[in-house]
């Protein structure tokens, strides 16, 4: 069975989900600890960033291993990295803030962890509202791929929203930058490469 067939986008969109499988079990069993709020906060950022990193390493992982069947996840791991942000944000606006928005605008300005948080999920939302064939057909081609490249800043700033708002043990953090840089590098490799061969 083809890696394209509808079986395995199924089953990469179940797997997608089951981290909030998870989230639920563990609130149902109340086992987010002293502070559940925060727990999921965390728990959706977290998940919202490893699906980001896990989206940025298709197209290295499809040239690496000749598979150009792997392009038609890109975009669905994409979306499923913007819907954890979205919930990310959601939990953080209702359940931490009740919706104070005058609050929200404050801790936005003082804190540079919510300051690249916020830029990061600014920078994804019209990736998002773009990804529709339709969308890529009104846009064209060429300014639709230099939109999406918006995901090159967004990136870094979600790993700067994550490192900043860990105040002691900064080794996941560390991890997900390196990641990046690794993915951010393979590419700069392929995009030089090509290059080469034009001029050639």
């Amino acid at each position: 069975m083809a890696l394209g067939h509808p079986v395995w986008r199924g089953l990469a969109h179940l797997l997608c989900a089951l981290p909030l499988g998870w989230l639920a079990v563990r609130f149902g069993l109340d086992g987010l600890g002293a502070n559940p709020i925060e727990a999921a906060v965390r728990f959706l950022g977290d998940w919202g960033l490893r699906m980001l990193l896990i989206a940025l390493a298709v197209t290295p992982l499809r040239v690496w291993a000749k598979l150009p069947v792997l392009a038609k996840y890109r975009r669905m791991v994409g979306l499923w990295a913007f819907a954890y942000a979205l919930l990310h944000l959601a939990a953080y606006v209702v359940l931490d803030q009740f919706f104070d928005w005058d609050n929200i605008l404050r801790e936005i300005v003082k804190h540079k962890f919510i300051t690249a948080g916020m830029a990061a999920f600014l920078l994804l939302l019209p990736l998002a509202i773009t990804s529709t064939q339709g969308m890529i057909r009104r846009l064209g081609g060429l300014r639709w791929r230099r939109l999406h490249r918006a995901v090159f800043l967004a990136a870094p700033l979600a790993v700067l929203h994550y490192g900043w708002m860990v105040k002691a043990d900064i080794r996941q953090p560390l991890l997900y930058g390196a990641i990046l840089a690794l993915l951010l590098a393979a590419r700069l490799i392929k995009a030089k490469v090509a290059v080469a061969r034009a001029d050639s």
